[in-house]
């Protein structure tokens, strides 16, 4: 408890010396709530690939969405998960079949073929495949054709993007398992801090959130001058910390993380009346971002659904614009062009 206390007076004073020296909503350029696109479209695109975060800007996300895992030789690439069978061709390379191998990974007992044994030149020989094979076939005509991307190679994506559309695309990185790699030497938030004082990244360009409160603790003594987002999950709570998300949603908690953070990134389902997460994290000066929405009837509400098929498409629209109601700040989804119709074509009140 003495070390999360001292954390806690620590991101304390980075979040405020940031919050006095970076314009007030300067990552909020868009009328109405942002669309951050989740691992760029994933719905339309393999996740976490150039062709996804392109398409995801091209249709209208404000930000685009990379998790941060490293590699054997401390660089920073942009996979869901540290275990990339399921989304690299990693299993049909027989030059790399020894890597296979079980982990535990935050208590989860997993195996497969894991970044932390790959240098970056050997997953930059990988290629990328469609993870929901079965869900989104339409997506695997792409499998093969992207590679592994850094850190790094996104930043630079975005600006190129930036420029080609006139306006600043966001990137919004995800610390994954930060505690499991702080065990194996291989820590995220240096590594990630470095990049982003590489790349110049200021609060416009930059928003990094994790699950964890420590990766955010750790991030906030870095004074980086770019806004945290803590990810709340919807039962237990985040891996090593004393606090279940339940806990940490209540008002009490809420000013806690407004100690260090700006925004929470809550379930979508944890904001639906009669919940008031998202009245009392406003009241707290916190921004509300909701995930993950998705069109498929089996990720929708059960009265969205529409039809039989759990791999059709539902009535996404109405969950948008249940939750653009409510007034949530940002909404993260696999479908960002949807998201951006949706909320482009709210009804304009009066004023």
């Amino acid at each position: 408890m003495r070390r999360r206390s001292v954390l806690l007076a620590a991101g304390a004073t980075a979040a405020a010396t940031s919050l006095s020296t970076a314009p007030a909503h300067a990552t909020a350029a868009a009328p109405g709530p942002l669309v951050i696109g989740h691992r760029g479209a994933a719905g339309w695109r393999p996740e976490h690939t150039a062709a996804s975060y392109t398409f995801a800007v091209e249709t209208g996300a404000d930000w685009i969405e990379p998790d941060l895992v490293p590699t054997r030789d401390h660089h920073l690439v942009v996979r869901h998960e540290n275990e990339i069978s399921g989304t690299t061709d990693v299993a049909r390379r027989p030059e790399f079949a020894g890597r296979r191998t079980t982990r535990t990974v935050d208590g989860r007992t997993v195996t497969g073929w894991f970044t932390e044994d790959f240098t970056l030149a050997e997953l930059k020989t990988l290629r990328a495949v469609e993870r929901l094979p079965l869900v989104r076939n339409r997506n695997t005509v792409f499998d093969g054709r992207q590679q592994v991307l850094t850190f790094q190679e996104v930043v630079d994506l975005a600006r190129r993007l930036s420029r080609r559309h006139g306006r600043t695309v966001t990137v919004f990185p995800e610390t994954k398992h930060p505690t499991y790699f702080r065990s194996l030497g291989l820590p995220l938030e240096p590594l990630l801090a470095d990049a982003v004082r590489e790349r110049r990244l200021g609060p416009h360009e930059c928003v990094i959130q994790s699950f964890e409160p420590s990766s955010l603790l750790r991030l906030a003594e870095e004074r980086l001058r770019v806004p945290l987002w803590q990810a709340l999950g919807t039962v237990g709570g985040p891996y090593g910390h004393p606090m279940t998300y339940r806990d940490m949603m209540t008002p009490s908690g809420l000013r806690t993380i407004a100690a260090y953070a700006q925004w929470i990134g809550p379930d979508k389902s944890s904001l639906v009346p009669p919940s008031t997460l998202l009245q009392d994290a406003h009241a707290a000066g916190l921004k509300v971002g909701a995930y993950t929405f998705r069109a498929e009837n089996r990720y929708l509400p059960a009265e969205l659904r529409r039809g039989t098929d759990p791999d059709a498409f539902g009535d996404a629209f109405a969950e948008y614009a249940q939750h653009f109601a409510l007034g949530v700040d940002a909404v993260v989804t696999d479908f960002p062009d949807l998201a951006v119709i949706a909320r482009d074509s709210r009804p304009r009140t009066k004023g």
